[in-house]
């Protein structure tokens, strides 16, 4: 029985190996392959059936060690979480097609690879603001990321550590900056979402500044009344009763349907350790309707640490930020969640970086998967990436370790590409090694 279970056991290994060889892209390969081999037509029905049923496998990873890619592990994040929880991270704006412009506007950039180049010895770091990181890739705010894991914010800055990445709290993290930085062992930066009570913005910002955050990242990217049609419809199919962690009808930036209970926003954000202790009674609205430059220049003003905005992606508002004295800028679209422009940031990323003209770093998110995309957006100019997605599926499918293999695999497809285009450090992947698709 044993020896049984053990040639089973070799014998999926080898398929799913077989399976992520390029060769097998097209669905008929194996059978062509076989009639050409033996001069004839393959006619085993039997043959032709398991060959399809493996390339077309679902079979989701049970450990880190077994993802090809960074998207093997949202299916196991599916398969994780409640359909409500998965369906917050999955959402985007009405049928979802910002979040996938996102994606598609990398594959409309070519890599333009050089030769004969010694890149035996890489340097993939990066300095933001005088700090040193070990790659671009920044880990970009996420909410409640309790919702996904137990340990939620405190395993991805334990990752973020191990790798030397830089992390961004969430102003609706599940755990506080004090815990987060203590576990990231160096200061994150604060994310925040302005409300319509000016007293709570400056409230964030000076408890941040007191944990040592080097930098504010204001958010404008996200305005109420998003319609998340994904998540709706995932909270349809979600039978549990939900009362227990969510006392409020406020559900959040995207004003969707109510799931239980009442009490407004204080209520909502009772369980946001960087809300506890605020006087909430006033607020009525994150992100408000009468956000503007003003708000901006009084923010300024109030921090003392560096003041970044994230969400700017056009020429004219990056060169309003400079004007405003701000430091640094997050190209961003919410990874799609804001609103529906259908507008990759991948493709507004040039215009944001003419219009600071060098003037101070950009970060762009949204869509990024691949170190080769990685690649595209530090051609374009940006100084660092952000992802979002990907490390939220590694920690609701496996906790710390797999954050972890999140960042390892991106790192690890980033060298192999500055590799294989003859660019030894960051600094180097200029304009000149990409080029857009003639169709």
């Amino acid at each position: 029985m044993k020896c049984a279970a053990d040639q089973s056991k070799t014998r999926r290994k080898f398929l799913r190996m077989l399976s992520a060889s390029p060769l097998l892209a097209s669905p008929g390969f194996l059978a062509s392959f076989f009639a050409n081999s033996a001069g004839g037509e393959v006619t085993d029905k039997k043959f032709l059936g398991w060959s399809d049923s493996f390339q077309q496998s679902d079979e989701v990873i049970t450990s880190p060690d077994q993802a090809f890619e960074v998207m093997d592990f949202e299916p196991a994040a599916r398969k994780a979480l409640p359909p409500a929880h998965f369906g917050y991270l999955a959402t985007g704006v009405d049928d979802d097609g910002t979040v996938r412009a996102n994606r598609e506007g990398y594959l409309r950039i070519q890599i333009r690879a050089r030769r004969l180049i010694d890149v035996e010895n890489l340097d993939m770091s990066v300095s933001l603001f005088g700090t040193k990181w070990n790659s671009p890739i920044v880990l970009s705010p996420v909410s409640a990321q309790k919702a996904f894991h137990p340990e939620g914010e405190v395993a991805v800055a334990r990752a973020a550590r191990a790798q030397g990445h830089l992390m961004m709290l969430s102003t609706v993290a599940t755990s506080s900056i004090e815990d987060v930085t203590a576990a990231a062992g160096t200061p994150v930066w604060q994310q925040l979402y302005p409300t319509n009570v000016w007293e709570v913005s400056r409230a964030i910002v000076k408890r941040a500044e007191a944990a040592g955050s080097p930098a504010i990242v204001l958010t404008v990217d996200l305005q109420e009344g998003s319609n998340r049609e994904t998540l709706f419809r995932s909270q349809l199919v979600d039978k549990r009763e939900c009362s227990a962690c969510h006392k409020s009808a406020y559900t959040g930036f995207a004003r969707g349907r109510p799931r239980a209970g009442s009490g407004g926003f204080a209520a909502y954000a009772a369980r946001k350790p960087m809300l506890n202790g605020l006087d909430l009674s006033k607020v009525t609205a994150v992100q408000p309707p009468t956000l503007n430059w003003d708000f901006v220049k009084r923010l300024r003003d109030a921090v003392t640490v560096k003041l970044l905005i994230k969400g700017i992606v056009t020429r004219e508002d990056a060169q309003l930020a400079v004007e405003h004295g701000v430091d640094g800028l997050m190209v961003s679209n919410h990874g799609g969640r804001a609103e529906e422009t259908l507008r990759p940031t991948i493709e507004s990323l040039p215009e944001v970086i003419e219009g600071v003209a060098g003037k101070i770093p950009v970060i762009v998110d949204g869509g990024i998967r691949r170190g080769t995309d990685i690649f595209k957006a530090l051609a374009l100019g940006a100084t660092a990436v952000g992802i979002g997605r990907p490390h939220s599926w590694g920690l609701a499918a496996f906790g710390q370790p797999g954050v972890e293999a999140v960042l390892e695999i991106l790192r690890r497809e980033l060298r192999t590409i500055m590799r294989q285009a003859g660019t030894v450090s960051v600094d180097k992947i200029t304009r000149n090694y990409i080029a857009g698709r003639s169709s």
